[in-house]
């Protein structure tokens, strides 16, 4: 199957079957498919669609994020995952506006000089925002890509990824790119999965070597397993006497960095003394809730929930953008770390 029948038989498909409505391909312009393409990274598009609309009426378009308040944009991400994708778009959009008149940049070279924007990235924006030829290798086109030519290996490994990039651009067409970059991702999340891949409707199908060859569930290859260690943590979820909720905002850096989480207490110190110390206040009520695990990349954290009742004095100054009492009735636009939404729902009704 020579590039240019590839691209007639996935361009012919998608003309048939292709995504054409998804809130991101209406109105295209470098910074709805630049937002669209950041959410979409490790994220499902049925997962991505509310986000994305919710996010774009706020912040329409770069010099709107640009000036906004990095706790607005984290608020709007709460329970998308990723964390570092929002502060990445956050601080791109103050460059481009800053630095390139808010304008982007037209080529992937320049693209990938903005924080969060990888190889793949950069070609989806290229091909889909100016129509220019623009290999792309998000997860989707690298299983399709590997089961094609069966291309043995994790995909995380140098030579492997860059024998999937040769093949990527090898089929980029110079025409009609925008509707082949969306096909190969619609291919891959469509037809192509991860499990019980449709290979009955698939267009590539009949010259695809890995059907051929009956080893579609050997490719792409699985990642080397590794055991993640386990660590514990002790979160207080701390209640007053309104029903507020008190967090505190992690540090710049470091996990959850720049989001909203519950005070961590150390295993030697009394939640007692901590809220007397700490707010002046008595606990009035207190009930270990069950253990919640929350997985990172390298590491599970245990999370022992301790909910806690406190009167407090209702005069008492909160240190200053470190410290707020969340009214869950009409809540603070902050970014929240997923275990807090988590363990929020747990709590009874606000009174």
């Amino acid at each position: 199957m020579t590039a240019e029948q590839f691209q007639r038989a996935v361009l012919g498909w998608y003309d048939r079957c292709g995504r054409v409505d998804l809130p991101w391909q209406r109105d295209i312009n470098p910074y709805r498919v630049w937002v669209s393409e950041i959410m979409l990274q490790q994220t499902q598009v049925k997962t991505v669609i509310p986000y994305f609309e919710a996010f774009i009426q706020r912040f329409a378009d770069v010099a709107t994020l640009a000036a906004a308040a990095e706790d607005e944009v984290l608020h709007l991400w709460t329970g998308l995952g990723y964390y570092s994708r929002a502060r990445n778009l956050h601080t791109s959009a103050r460059i481009v506006q800053t630095e390139y008149g808010g304008e982007f940049p037209r080529d992937p070279e320049g693209l990938q000089k903005l924080p969060g924007i990888g190889r793949s990235t950069a070609g989806a924006i290229t091909a889909i925002a100016w129509r220019r030829p623009a290999a792309i290798l998000d997860g989707n086109v690298k299983r399709v890509l590997a089961r094609f030519y069966a291309v043995p290996g994790w995909p995380g490994r140098g030579d492997v990824q860059k024998t999937l990039w040769q093949h990527a651009e090898e089929l980029t067409p110079r025409t009609r790119v925008h509707h082949y970059t969306q096909a190969m991702m619609d291919l891959g999340a469509t037809l192509c999965t991860r499990g019980k891949p449709r290979c009955g409707d698939c267009p590539l199908a009949t010259h695809c070597l890995a059907r051929q060859l009956d080893t579609i569930a050997n490719h792409p290859g699985k990642k080397p397993r590794k055991t993640l260690p386990v660590r514990q943590a002790r979160m207080l979820i701390i209640e007053n006497q309104r029903g507020e909720v008190l967090l505190k905002k992690r540090p710049p850096t470091g996990i959850w960095s720049g989001l909203w989480i519950f005070p961590e207490l150390e295993q030697d110190i009394e939640p007692g003394q901590y809220c007397l110390d700490t707010l002046q206040g008595e606990i009035i009520d207190s009930e270990y809730w069950p253990s919640l695990r929350h997985t990172f990349s390298h590491y599970h954290l245990d999370i022992e929930p301790l909910h806690l009742v406190v009167e407090v004095n209702s005069q008492q100054t909160m240190e200053a953008g470190q410290a707020l009492w969340y009214n869950r009735q009409q809540p603070q636009a902050v970014g929240l770390a997923a275990p807090v939404k988590k363990l929020m729902e747990r709590l009874p009704a606000a009174p």
